[in-house]
């Protein structure tokens, strides 16, 4: 396993905008405020959303539309660096009003109502690079940084 420490800095509490996308605005948040890495979660509603699924077997993400208003039951995310941008990585579990339940990596939501809860974390950025096993853009560790 690699790892690398980090103490924790600043944290914000957010509403973001009705009709807003949430990964945009959970992205200019941490453009705004020089954020290099993070770990953050969200809670409230969406009008719609598109969830992924990784298919490990072809190594390719499978999209889910949903187009209803959803529950965000739980979330759990990161920030980090890919291609020399933040990247704000985020699985959600969503549910309609019956109660049906949608999970996966979140790539897409148009907020109804949302509260963002961002825990800054100081120390080095982590970029992310294609990694040839799984397929998939995942954390690359420099050595000084393994603990």
């Amino acid at each position: 396993m690699q790892s690398a420490s980090y103490r924790v800095g600043r944290a914000f509490l957010c509403r973001a905008d009705y009709r807003s996308e949430l990964m945009k605005s959970t992205l200019d948040l941490v453009r705004e405020k020089k954020i290099k890495m993070a770990l953050f979660a969200v809670i409230g509603s969406v009008a719609e959303a598109t969830l992924a699924y990784y298919d490990q077997s072809k190594r390719e993400y499978r999209k889910i539309r949903l187009e209803e208003p959803l529950e965000i039951a739980d979330s759990w995310g990161n920030i980090s660096w890919k291609d020399g941008q933040p990247f704000a990585h985020l699985h959600a579990v969503l549910s309609d009003a019956g109660g049906k339940t949608y999970a996966g990596h979140l790539v897409q939501a148009t907020v109804f109502a949302a509260e963002i809860h961002l825990l800054e974390l100081i120390g080095k950025k982590l970029e992310r690079e294609h990694d040839e096993v799984t397929g998939l853009s995942l954390w690359k560790f420099k050595k000084q940084g393994l603990k």
